[in-house]
């Protein structure tokens, strides 16, 4: 514990500092705001502290387990372990060999959690022009201030690396061949997390490239030949992964339900019974709930809130025009938004527990803010350019 008056400032400290590496001279008027989105990640990582202390969720495994792990285990777990395991060994480092307490450990990923917050903030800030107003309140950046986007990649876990990897993924890819390490690290730290993951930014990414938007013939061809080559690479490690016996539609959808069945049977009060649910209701629940009827604690109660919100702005933006704006959208956000809807037609069909559901869409959930973002910009825009041709 004494260690923590040096590692949890360090921690503090580097989050404050680290946008200033990204930000160009016109954009140090963000700092502020990234200052203050650092400090409540922190604070949100605390209260994920308090929940997973001494035994609360994987965090705590985590922690313990690398603790106690010898130098060969950790160099076989980082090297041919997946999960679990990986996620284990790459825990060594800070929480046996750095000496790290679960607090400081849970520091540690809030830290890595704020430099992720910080890769989205700056796609929306460079992809979208315009802001709008909604209910008397700035959509951009009191948007970014959502508790559980916070919450859920601030504790010490998958989910944490996994937004930081999205994030920073996406963010390379604005210009990817000045960010060429920005591409790698994600992909080599996603593979040995979950490859699942990986195997879905590669597809969505890839369509978006075969899209197009303003993207040369050349780096559309060449990266989306990558992305497909690299996920036709994963896919059996994938299939291992998941334990799905073939690559067949038959053998995806009895994996989806296999999942749900389990899930939707779990002792906890957040189980749901997804098995007989129609296709979008299944998508509006991994999108939305829980809802304010499934309110069981303050956890929910806060979910629930955040998640009407959220509807809210998700019901005025598809009320505009959102497959034009789409089709118009720069190419990160495309991306976004097809690793958003590859990641959901995987996640609503075999996830029957709203816990889980919350953590798995965290991990789309920035694609999906950004890409409203876009969507009332693009309206602004048709708006301003319709008033510049009446005064011509």
């Amino acid at each position: 514990m004494i260690l923590d008056i040096i590692y949890i400032p360090l921690f503090i400290l580097l989050a404050l500092h680290f946008p200033k590496f990204l930000l160009d001279d016109k954009e140090h008027a963000y700092l502020p705001i990234l200052n203050k989105l650092a400090l409540f990640h922190f604070v949100l990582g605390i209260a994920y502290f308090f929940t997973t202390n001494n035994g609360g969720g994987d965090a705590w495994g985590h922690w313990r387990v690398a603790k106690l792990m010898s130098y060969d285990q950790f160099i076989l777990g980082l090297s041919a372990g997946e999960g679990t395991e990986f996620m284990r060994a790459f825990n060594y480092i800070p929480a046996n060999l750095l000496g790290m307490s679960f607090l400081s450990n849970t520091m540690f990923y809030s830290m890595i959690g704020s430099f992720g917050i910080t890769y989205f903030f700056l796609i929306a800030a460079r992809s979208v022009p315009y802001n709008v107003i909604i209910k008397g309140y700035v959509l951009f950046p009191l948007i970014f201030f959502l508790p559980n986007l916070h919450f859920w990649s601030s504790g010490v876990g998958k989910d944490t690396i996994l937004f930081l990897c999205i994030g920073m993924f996406a963010y390379g890819l604005m210009k990817p061949f000045q960010r060429v390490p920005l591409l790698v690290i994600p992909m080599l730290l996603s593979i040995g997390i979950r490859p699942h993951i990986t195997l879905f930014l590669m597809i969505g990414f890839g369509l978006a490239y075969i899209f197009g938007g303003k993207v040369s013939p050349a780096q559309r061809f060449i990266f989306s030949a990558a992305m497909i080559g690299i996920g036709l690479a994963i896919l059996p490690s994938v299939m291992q992964f998941a334990k799905i016996e073939e690559a067949s539609a038959e053998g995806f959808d009895k994996f989806a339900q296999g999942k749900a069945a389990v899930l939707s049977r779990a002792s906890t009060g957040s189980a749901i019974d997804i098995s007989s649910y129609p296709f979008p209701l299944k998508v509006l629940t991994f999108w939305f709930r829980p809802a304010l009827f499934d309110v069981r604690n303050v956890n929910s109660l806060i979910a629930a809130v955040e998640n009407l919100i959220f509807l809210i702005v998700f019901i005025k933006a598809m009320r505009t025009k959102p497959f034009a704006a789409f089709k118009a959208a720069p190419f990160v956000i495309k991306g976004l938004v097809l690793f958003l809807i590859v990641g959901t037609l995987a996640f609503s069909q075999s996830l029957g527990n709203m816990g889980i559901m919350i953590r798995m869409r965290n991990m789309f959930l920035p694609g999906m803010i950004i890409y409203l973002m876009w969507v009332f910009s693009y309206e602004q825009q048709l708006i301003r350019s319709r008033q510049n041709n009446i005064k011509r």
